[in-house]
């Protein structure tokens, strides 16, 4: 017996004997069985065998992923003591975790006031920024996250870093949480919400009492859409790339405590 691939991957099994090889290079190319062999002969099917297409994929655009997760990306913490350490990412529509090189930058300007900082993360997604912020020396990070196999996932890199002392995961919406009365005075916030939700200014607006008096606030947005943020914030630091605007601000209350860091005002 010989095996014939077909054009579709599939398997056809025929005689091996000598005269019938035009028959069987005919029968690899048509799926008809050869009518003038014998019974015992003729091309049969096999069992069809994977091929090439199953594992080559074109590739899909962030909103044409899966939303089950399948599909894995990966984030790296920065610097540290969780330095060079991978976490894996689902990509799902909307999850767009801060890039590297913004990363990098942000945590060059935090770096003098993270020792002892309490974090708050309010759209956690990856938890680049939060676990960023605690392997760089923040005391604690809240990472609220509404979708539960991201909270599921972002609990399992908290366990994998031995870090559940310092680093809370809570499933909740953003918003609904900065709604209730506030646990605790927070030094530092990460506000990158998904950036066709348009959540920024509905958050800010309901930041303020969960926040100490000499607070910093990290946004992140659309290149094309510049920050808004209300009066008693002034501006420290900011940066683009072609697809995000980052701007750090710090309370404005903080100014009036004799703070030497410098600050521009928007």
């Amino acid at each position: 017996m010989r095996n014939f691939s077909r054009p579709d991957g599939r398997i056809q099994q025929c005689s091996g004997r000598p005269e019938h090889g035009a028959a069987m290079a005919a029968a690899a190319l048509s799926w008809a069985p050869v009518l003038s062999l014998p019974a015992h002969d003729a091309c049969r099917p096999v069992a069809a065998l994977p091929s090439s297409a199953d594992h080559v994929r074109a590739p899909m655009s962030r909103a044409a992923r899966p939303a089950s997760g399948a599909v894995e990306g990966q984030v790296r913490i920065v610097g540290g003591r969780w330095r060079n350490t991978r976490l894996s990412v689902p990509q799902l529509p909307g999850l767009r975790p801060s890039s590297d090189r913004v990363r990098e930058t942000l945590f060059n300007w935090l770096m003098p006031r993270l020792a002892g900082a309490r974090v708050l993360d309010l759209f956690a997604g990856s938890g680049a920024l939060g676990l960023e912020a605690v392997s760089r020396g923040a005391a604690h990070a809240l990472l609220i996250e509404r979708d539960p196999g991201l909270a599921q996932r972002l609990r399992e890199h908290v366990a994998r870093l031995g870090a559940a002392e310092q680093v809370q995961v809570l499933q909740d919406d953003a918003l609904r949480w900065l709604e209730r009365a506030p646990t605790g005075q927070v030094d530092l916030v990460f506000v990158d919400p998904p950036f066709a939700a348009g959540l920024w200014a509905p958050v800010l607006e309901r930041l303020s009492t969960h926040l100490a008096a000499d607070a910093w606030l990290y946004l992140e947005t659309p290149a094309e859409l510049p920050p808004q943020v209300p009066p008693g914030w002034h501006l420290h630091r900011e940066g683009a790339t072609r697809e995000v605007r980052y701007a750090l601000y710090r309370r404005a209350a903080a100014t009036l405590n004799g703070d030497p860091t410098p600050v521009a005002s928007v």
